[in-house]
């Protein structure tokens, strides 16, 4: 499955829309999907004028959810290991 693929697959038919960014029954982040798809087709203008789309993740426990891009949290800094904080 192709995440960029114009078609919607037939999992996400089913997609829940969830709070927190992650699966709403079993907490896993959005990187422990086992497939992912983004609605480009239908990009959502925010008030700021920037665009916004939905991304669609289907669990390994089997749920499936969807958040808007704009709520995936921001990325965490690497850090090399014994590295000063």
């Amino acid at each position: 499955m192709d995440a960029f693929s114009a078609q919607p697959p037939t999992w996400t038919e089913k997609a829940t829309h969830a709070r927190g960014f992650q699966c709403p029954t079993c907490t896993a982040e959005s990187v422990e999907a086992v497939a992912v798809w983004l609605n480009r087709r239908s990009p959502v203008l925010t008030e700021l004028g920037r665009r916004k789309w939905q991304e669609f993740y289907q669990c390994r426990c089997g749920c499936v959810w969807w958040g808007w891009s704009d709520e995936r949290p921001p990325k965490e800094p690497l850090r090399r290991p014994n590295a000063p904080e």
